[in-house]
């Protein structure tokens, strides 16, 4: 017979009524599914207090021996409603004059304090929110590529296809149309890179704010795949989120494409992606384009004479120092770590120190974001990164 954890004191009750009827301890004990020691301690329990001894106790401790005397807390509360703007350091600093025999409690405690009588005002850490960028209308070839995934849909061995295209504004040219498993950066990072070695860079890509394409945790919705095409000297446009209109040409393409290529779907990958192949040669060479005045998209489209590269790391000769982003997204300074994002891993940013022991963190012509003694982490700025403008960085910000 298990005790009963819902009826705790009636069970007792009931073991020590049968105890006292002359039955067995130990007999008891297993009946009871509690040990020797227990069962003892409750009979004497009884023995000791009545029936009040078989009431439930306190597990509380009877003594805290690190809890801050209340006399020290109501000073605390006293100097925060005198000094409203007063901080935690500030507050043991003057608990320090005023009180110099008694060991002051560290800052934490003090702020710990504060926030359990509401003194304390949260604040809130600002988020990315995701908005769209401005948008330019392309006038030349490779002066905007547009970048999309058509709607997955599955093949006929149960695996869902994510074809990623890739246009050329102006020529409506498809530059490339690639089936992936997914839509994760690591499927993405290749096919670009092959598009950039057959076609050269772009002047800008836009894109939506989905990923790889943006991170909606990281600085300014910035994905490992937005920063490798900073990097490369290509801007970024970003479409408003729910107006798919804003990127049209492509997504007209897209009908197309689900039309001609998509139904009814191959068996797997391969076939699939044969499929593609055919439909961009058809799309591209021997069907006309009515707003290219009847013309093939091969007939506009000339490949772009920025040829891809690997760039270099950058350099910050206007800043304090040029550090190296860990792996797990981290600025480490000495033996300080400060939480930056990891979607620049690898990457080198420059910091400089903009105010009393405020510094600001740069990447290649955009300021990112500040942080300060106390915070181990980048709080963003306020501005749009995707708009350049002169930073220390630049040799126009060059002392004469």
């Amino acid at each position: 017979m298990p005790w009963k954890e819902c009826n705790r004191m009636d069970e007792r009750l009931r073991f020590v009524a049968r105890l006292l009827d002359g039955e067995k301890m130990a007999a008891m004990c297993r009946e009871f599914g509690i040990s020797r020691k227990t069962g003892y301690k409750i009979f004497n329990r009884y023995k000791d207090f009545g029936i009040r001894g078989l009431e439930d106790r306190a597990r509380s401790p009877y003594r805290h021996p690190n809890k801050t005397p209340f006399q020290v807390e109501k000073a605390i509360l006293r100097i925060k409603r005198e000094h409203k703007t007063w901080g935690a350091p500030k507050i043991r600093d003057k608990l320090v004059k005023e009180f110099p025999v008694i060991k002051p409690p560290a800052p934490s405690t003090i702020h710990a304090i504060l926030d359990n009588h509401g003194l304390v005002k949260r604040r809130k850490r600002r988020r990315y929110k995701a908005k769209g960028t401005d948008l330019s209308t392309a006038l030349s070839p490779n002066a905007l590529w547009c970048a999309d995934y058509k709607g997955e849909f599955m093949l006929g061995n149960k695996r869902y296809c994510y074809p990623l295209t890739i246009t050329d504004q102006r020529s409506r040219y498809l530059l490339a149309c690639e089936s992936l498993e997914s839509t994760k950066g690591v499927g993405a990072f290749p096919v670009f890179e092959r598009v950039f070695k057959e076609f050269g860079l772009p002047a800008a890509i836009r894109t939506d704010n989905g990923a790889p394409f943006a991170s909606p945790h990281a600085l300014f919705g910035l994905s490992r795949l937005s920063v490798w095409w900073l990097r490369l000297e290509i801007g970024i446009e970003r479409i408003k989120p729910g107006n798919p209109q804003q990127n049209g040409r492509h997504e007209r393409m897209h009908l197309t494409l689900k039309k001609e290529a998509t139904k009814p779907a191959s068996f797997n990958f391969l076939q699939q992606q044969a499929r593609f192949d055919d439909f961009i040669e058809g799309y591209n060479n021997d069907r006309p384009h009515q707003a290219l005045s009847g013309r093939y998209p091969a007939e506009v489209y000339t490949p772009s004479a920025r040829e891809f590269f690997h760039p270099e790391p950058p350099e910050y000769p206007f800043h304090d120092r040029t550090i190296q982003v860990t792996q797990c997204g981290r600025i480490c300074i000495g033996h300080r770590k400060v939480n930056f994002s990891t979607v620049f891993a690898g990457q080198y940013v420059g910091i400089r120190e903009v105010a009393d022991e405020i510094w600001l963190v740069s990447f290649m012509d955009y300021d990112l974001g500040f942080f300060d003694q106390t915070e181990n982490r980048v709080e963003p700025v306020g501005v749009n990164p995707f708009a350049p403008k002169v930073s220390p960085m630049s040799s126009a910000g060059a002392p004469e």
